[in-house]
């Protein structure tokens, strides 16, 4: 399938609402909104009737909104669609952020499209939006086992897995300039490149 227009009108966080997930690896969506709000001096307003947090924000290439659905991860489908038909946002138009657990902590990776991989706030977010939406996806690892996954991405990351994780998100923002600008592939370039590279069998890390 041919990529859309890379003009983007909204920024969506995955997540989940509470103090008790708030540093969990399955708000790492919700780390990188939070950020960017805070990069543009934005100010979070709840929507109780939507589910949502939201804000908008005006950067020199681009205005948009950045929201958090609250309705809890599997049930993030709903919140977005709304707001996105209210102020007549398509689906290709829309970013999705959210944690991924088939990539390292460290790594983040920009694409159109594709399957939801098993995670459950993309998976509501496709039966509502279909699935031509772009996905920045936020590496959090997997704990190697599928019936451990559910316990990871509710769990906090360790202190050395927080450090790669926060450095992929400093990279996320530092393409955000040339994504607002819709030079999509210069910053799905930059972001790529910047990601550790996976070991080799000859390197001290896979040994």
């Amino acid at each position: 399938m041919a990529e859309a227009a890379p003009t983007l009108k909204l920024i969506v966080g995955l997540g989940n609402p509470g103090a008790e997930y708030a540093r969990t690896r399955h708000n790492a969506g919700w780390w990188l909104v939070d950020a960017l709000a805070g990069q543009h001096r934005a100010v979070w307003r709840t929507d109780r009737r939507r589910n949502l947090e939201m804000c908008p924000i005006r950067a020199p290439q681009a205005e948009l909104w950045l929201i958090k659905p609250t309705s809890f991860m599997n049930r993030s489908g709903g919140p977005v669609a709304e707001f996105a038909a209210f102020y007549r946002i398509s689906p290709a138009e829309i970013l999705v952020v959210h944690d991924e657990i088939d990539l390292p902590p460290g790594t983040a990776r920009l694409k159109f499209g594709g399957g939801h991989g098993g995670h459950n706030g993309l998976r509501d977010v496709m039966a509502h939006l279909g699935p031509d939406f772009w996905r920045l996806r936020l590496g959090v690892g997997h704990p190697g086992d599928k019936d451990l996954v559910l316990d990871a991405v509710l769990d906090r990351p360790t202190a050395e897995e927080q450090a790669a994780i926060d450095a992929a998100l400093a990279r996320a923002l530092e393409v955000m300039p040339e994504l607002l600008a819709g030079e999509i592939q210069r910053a799905i370039h930059r972001l790529h490149n910047g990601n550790p590279k996976a070991p080799t069998a000859s390197s001290p890390a896979a040994s």
